[in-house]
This record gives C-alpha cells, structure tokens and sequence, in this order.
C-alpha cells in the first residue's frame, strides 16, 4: 500500500546548506610551496608561463642534444631557462609539446604579467588536482573560524564566556609568556592553549543519552560545519556588458607586482619592498556551506558557554561583523596616511586605496588568504593596542614606537599605479 503524500511524515531536515556565490577584486591563497625558483617559471614582457616539469624534460629529450643536461643544470645553479627553452623549441617555446603530445604550458598555468620589473622569486597560488587555480575549503572555513573567536570575545556577557577565557585574562596570560613567545613552535600553539580550545573544544557531546568527550579535535564544535573548495577558477568574460559595452574579464590569473609599506613618524607613506605573486583579478566563483544543526545540539560547553549562533544566516553575519571592525580599522590608517614620491622610483600614491575605503559600510563578507594581515588572521583587534605592538615586535619585524600592523600590502597595475587592496570577499545566496 502507498501512503498517500498529505498522510506521509515528513523526514525531519538536520542541515541547513547554502550554495553561495563567492566575488572578490583580487585574491591570492598560497600553496605549499611559497615561491618558486628561476627555473619553474618563465616570463615573457606580456605573461608568465608555468611548465609541467614532466612534460618539460620529455620535450626537451625529445629535442636531442644537450637540452635536457642543460636544463638539469640549470636546476642545481637556480638559473632562468628562456634561453634554452628559444634552443629547444624555436620563437614561440610556450607552443610546444611533449613526447605525449601533452602541452608544455598548459593554459591554466599562464598568467598575465601586470609589471614592467623583471619578477624575482614569484609566490605561487594554490592548484587544485587538475591544475586549475581554485580557493580551499579550508581557507574559508579558517576565516570564519577567526570571526566566531572575535565575536565572542567582543560579547563575553552574552555568550557566557568563562573568565579564564575573556580577553583581560588572555592579555595577562599573553605578557606572562612574551618571552617564550620568540620560538616559533610556541607561536604556532600559543592561541590555542590560551583561548581557541577553550572557545571551540571545551565541549562534551550528548548522542543518544550518552555523554562523550575527547580529544580537543572530536569536541570541537565547528565539526559540524562543512565548507567545500570552490570551483575552478577559470578565466572567462561576464554575460553582461559594462557601461562601455565591453565583456569584462573574470577570474583573470595575474602575476602582480605587491608593494610592501609602512610609514614614517610623519605619516608619510614608506616603500619597504616589492614582491610578485600569482593572484586572480575579478574572482566569481562558487562553493557550498553546509551546518549539521542536530550535530550542533549534541555540543554542551564544559563551563555552560553558549554556541553563537545556531543557523547558516546568524553564521554568516558574524563574518560581516568581523569584516566591518577590519573594514573600518584600515579605513582609519589608509586615511592618515600620506602619499610619498619615492626617491627609488617607486610613487607611493594611495589615493585608490583610500577610495576604496571610503564607504562607511563595508561591502564584503570576510577577508581572505594572503594580504589579510594581522587583523584578519587573528583576534588581535580585542587586544589593548601596545600588546598588539608588542607581539608583531616578537612574533614578527620589530618595529618599536609603530602600531601593529605596520606594514600593508597593496597591488599595482600594469601601469604601474598602486590600485588593489587582495583579499576582500563578497559573498552573496543562490
């Protein structure tokens, strides 16, 4: 017999998921290795190539000679191959096959070049598994992470934060250990023993009437959140024309000049260096947020602290929070910052950085991947402004006297004007 559908029970529905559309200006999310050697990659005036290592040596063996020694060679002294690549493979180098027929440079591993300098140790972005650049779901999931920690340390009241873990305590317990703090495996676990554990795994879980409790990855509560890696970033052009009726170009892989800066007590803006780095311009992408909500009923914190949110929607505007207190941090030090023509050449002009800046309300969600900073990897803007300086002076490049962060990084284009600030992101619902 068929139950019909208006007598049938409807199966009770445990997650809450949300496929999001993810846009940024500019964006870079570093990969395992953090540059690249003269010998992995090429560059042209106009682009910079990145060859499968594989189907380089086979090509180059295919060509006869001397070419593949030589490239050997060229490994063990880290030295450029655009010569030997013009003797190999002629003119056009970045047509070329191997044995296989496989090509050299693929597409997916090219990338515009946005500077006229001469790119030294490139800082390659992250591939997924068939090369194509795309952002983790674990970059996602580490920002969003960070903005719970910042939520709840802003709202101890609300949230009933257990003393030990407010961030007056976490401040004295912070001086107290400032000078084990130089050695950077205590740097790397010094959050989580002092607060992060105790915000996200001081938790036992109830499952059908029994009472567990673990290790600190087994009761930590955001187990029940599921982020996935995004699409492929691949480049394309929009469907709808811009004001000057041109397509304008998505997912665009550039590999940019980044200037490093601070300032001079006079607020003067100051060139500190410039490195390159893979980023991708125009990022319109796509990934999927899922939260087991029973899951999330099963955590009980050990010391009656509440979970702050309890559906996708009250997740998401803790990041837009978190967003808007880094947003309106960086207004203010853009805002007092001069610009400086610099006698080395390069004009620190920042008047589209703080144009940027200049809406009240911030139009991103999060801030993510490499650029954020200080302000956008840790809970440092809870904490009092001098142990702030006194941490980067430690964990970092001292800088005695300056606020922390000192330095920022912004992106230049190809004509050579300071105009990107990486690693704002927009999310919105499909």
């Amino acid at each position: 017999m068929v139950i019909s559908p208006e007598f049938a029970l409807k199966k009770p529905d445990f997650f809450q998921s949300k496929r999001i559309k993810l846009a940024s200006p500019i964006v870079h999310i570093g990969s395992s290795v953090s540059r690249l050697n003269p010998y992995e990659y090429v560059q042209t005036p106009q682009k910079v190539y990145i060859p499968v290592q594989e189907a380089l040596s086979k090509g180059l063996l295919k060509a006869g000679g001397r070419f593949l020694n030589d490239y050997i060679q060229a490994i063990e002294e880290h030295r450029d191959i655009t010569r030997l690549l013009k003797q190999a493979f002629g003119e056009e180098w970045w047509n070329a096959k191997d044995t296989d027929g496989n090509q050299i440079f693929p597409e997916n591993a090219v990338s515009q070049k946005l500077t006229g300098e001469k790119i030294t140790d490139l800082r390659p972005m992250i591939r997924n598994g068939m090369g194509n650049l795309f952002i983790p779901g674990s970059s996602i999931k580490g920002a969003i992470r960070t903005a719970i920690a910042y939520f709840l340390l802003k709202y101890p009241e609300r949230y009933q934060l257990p003393p030990v873990n407010r961030v007056s305590e976490i401040e004295k317990n912070l001086r107290s250990r400032l000078g084990i703090l130089s050695n950077k495996h205590e740097q790397k676990v010094a959050d989580d023993d002092l607060f992060m554990d105790g915000l996200f795994s001081n938790f036992s879980l109830t499952y059908q009437g029994k009472i567990f409790s673990g290790s600190s990855q087994n009761t930590d509560f955001l187990r029940c959140l599921k982020v996935s890696d995004s699409e492929s970033l691949i480049e394309g052009k929009t469907n709808t024309p811009n004001r000057r009726g041109q397509l304008i170009h998505i997912n665009f892989p550039v590999a940019a000049e980044v200037i490093i800066s601070s300032r001079f007590p006079d607020y003067k803006a100051k060139y500190k260096a410039s490195i390159y780095a893979q980023m991708v311009r125009n990022v319109k992408t796509e990934f999927t947020i899922t939260l087991d909500t029973e899951m999330l009923s099963w955590f009980k914190h050990k010391q009656g602290m509440k979970i702050p949110f309890s559906n996708l929607d009250e997740l998401l505007a803790i990041c837009q929070e978190f967003a808007q207190e880094q947003w309106d941090y960086e207004h203010d030090y853009w805002d007092s910052i001069e610009n400086n023509s610099n006698p080395l050449g390069k004009n620190l002009d920042f008047s589209y950085i703080r144009s940027f800046y200049e809406p009240e309300k911030c139009p991103y969600s999060l801030r993510l991947g490499w650029g954020s900073g200080m302000t956008g990897t840790t809970v440092g803007l809870c904490f009092n402004d001098d142990l702030r300086e006194e941490l980067r002076d430690i964990c970092g490049i001292k800088a005695p006297g300056f606020e922390a962060p000192k330095s920022r990084r912004t992106v230049m284009n190809s004509n050579g004007e300071i105009r990107f600030v990486p690693g704002w992101v927009k999310f919105s619902s499909l």
